[in-house]
């Protein structure tokens, strides 16, 4: 059984150091937040060496990426959905061409079970085709 490693916010980071430079001694601070002390040596050396910059933390980037995968899958809905669509136009074109054909020729128009343009009738043919 594996632990997941704990996050701590830059807030609870910057406290935990700012006690620290308050006068707390390590030992205290460690056991008053439940972290090693070592991890707050390094809390301590990360901020003095990148000042306002330290614990920038994966918070902005993970939302950043959960952004990305939602505009992502977006995106492939709105491939099918043009997908469908041309297959829809392609369908109907090719109705009225048939109707427009058979009509000159002065044949019977045999229609399907709906008009040409009908979404129903558009929706069954593609299905229809993609079996």
């Amino acid at each position: 059984m594996s632990l997941s490693r704990r996050q701590f916010t830059k807030e609870f980071k910057e406290a935990a150091v700012r006690r620290l430079q308050l006068g707390a001694s390590i030992a205290e601070v460690a056991r008053a937040c439940e972290v090693n002390p070592n991890v707050l040596h390094r809390w301590k050396r990360e901020l003095h060496d990148h000042g306002p910059k330290t614990f920038a933390g994966n918070g902005k980037a993970r939302a950043e990426e959960s952004r990305v995968a939602e505009l992502e899958r977006k995106v492939g809905r709105q491939a099918l959905e043009i997908d469908f669509l041309r297959r829809c136009l392609q369908h109907v074109e090719e109705q009225r061409k048939l109707q427009a054909l058979t009509t000159a020729a002065g044949l019977p128009v045999h229609r399907e079970r709906n008009e040409p343009g009908d979404a129903s009738s558009c929706a069954a043919a593609v299905c229809a085709r993609a079996r």
